[in-house]
């Protein structure tokens, strides 16, 4: 029983490292679950609570970071209201659509918001790169912080929690 949770642990570590970056599956949160799930099976004794609770923390700031990350990009190139009410539609609307819709949807509601609010094409274009770019940036951050986790859990695992 225990292999089985080791290896259902370590499968889901994997499928969330690969969800960091593809936008379809919940990445860090997978990760999170898989490494509680081996700290659970190991009775706690290399990963306790306090590492947990740093893993947990971890993952909290890397799904802020990646919802956050394309509205500050908006902000950043100075998006009105709209553009933003936009770029938030227009990530829900891109779950519907795969990975397409995944990576258009915050450009193309960010612009069409920016649009709605009386701004020029150009000027909508520029507010729909910048969402863009933050969703760009804050995939990074997601990434660093799940590479960040990996290490926690990996020293972790070389010391017996006290």
């Amino acid at each position: 029983m225990t292999i089985a949770l080791y290896v259902l642990a370590t499968a889901l570590i994997v499928i969330g490292l690969f969800g960091t970056v593809l936008p379809a599956l919940p990445g860090v949160p997978l990760m999170f679950a898989g490494m509680f799930l081996a700290a659970w099976a190991g009775h706690f004794v290399y990963v306790g609570p306090l590492t947990l609770g740093l893993l947990g923390l971890l993952c909290v700031l890397a799904i802020a970071a990646d919802i956050v990350a394309g509205l500050l990009g908006a902000k950043r190139v100075g998006a009105s209201r709209w553009a933003l009410v936009g770029a938030g539609i227009g990530t829900i609307a891109g779950f519907f659509f795969g990975l397409p819709g995944l990576i258009l949807g915050p450009f193309v509601g960010a612009l069409a918001g920016e649009l709605i609010a009386g701004s020029t094409v150009r000027r909508a274009t520029h507010v729909g790169v910048g969402t863009w770019l933050g969703m760009l940036f804050g995939t990074l951050v997601k990434v660093a912080l799940a590479f960040a986790m990996l290490g926690v859990f990996a020293f972790a695992l070389l010391i017996p929690a006290t």
